[in-house]
């Protein structure tokens, strides 16, 4: 697909794998416009990205909002969702419902709300990408709130491919990205994650932008999780 002058509104495009989607479609001919609630984060983002990128600092968890927004952009081509958050992590008799309702209003409930919001402006041919996790499949000890928050995303994929379809409807489920996101984690937990895939290594924001560019770009895909983790869903 020849992206060049395609609308595509990235939200959590400031930072980590939304900032490198957004940069990646720019380059590729887009017109991007990316989302997120930081003001100063947004400023630094577009000063990053140059070019013609638009920004609209707004709170993704705020519907009204976010329907606002997506009537003053329309009509929108793509959508990719890259909002993200850690609440909800830990061990399962140490994790609080309020702290697992947090993680779903970060994620799950930003996702939901976004694709419902730009479903009237978006194109009949258009698309809309998910940004999920690993943690939805790996069954690793400490992250049963991350997979309900990542598996319940990713559950609606094949079911919105049908029920949107010719409008096509992916995911992609990245691994242990080396991004801001480990920053407040130990260097130690960092390495032993990505140390348990077959290619042992962090994969990169960009690597994860190659495959929401493939997942846009490609017209005969649809309905599908695209693992981008080094093969960690294969241990």
């Amino acid at each position: 697909m020849d992206m060049k002058n395609s609308r595509v509104v990235v939200v959590g495009g400031t930072s980590g794998i939304g900032l490198a989607t957004a940069k990646r479609l720019a380059t590729d001919g887009a017109m991007v416009s990316i989302l997120g609630r930081s003001p100063a984060r947004l400023e630094a983002a577009l000063r990053e990205i140059g070019g013609s990128v638009q920004g609209h600092a707004t709170d993704a968890g705020d519907r009204a909002a976010l329907d606002a927004l997506f009537d003053r952009l329309a009509p929108v081509d793509h959508l990719v969702v890259a909002a993200s958050g850690g609440a909800g992590a830990g061990p399962f008799g140490m994790v609080k419902t309020e702290g697992l309702r947090e993680g779903f209003e970060a994620k799950f409930w930003v996702h939901w709300n976004a694709a419902q919001s730009v479903l009237p402006h978006l194109a009949q041919d258009g698309t809309i990408t998910l940004i999920t996790a690993a943690s939805s499949r790996l069954a690793n000890p400490g992250t049963a709130g991350l997979a309900a928050i990542n598996g319940a995303l990713e559950r609606i994929v094949p079911t919105l491919a049908r029920e949107l379809a010719p409008r096509r409807i992916n995911a992609v489920s990245p691994g242990v990205i080396d991004t801001a996101w480990w920053a407040d984690k130990p260097a130690q937990m960092f390495e032993t994650q990505f140390r348990k895939a077959p290619l042992a290594r962090p994969g990169t924001a960009a690597e994860v932008a190659d495959a929401v560019a493939f997942l846009i770009g490609n017209q005969f895909v649809t309905g599908i999780v695209l693992d981008v983790d080094g093969g960690l869903h294969l241990t």
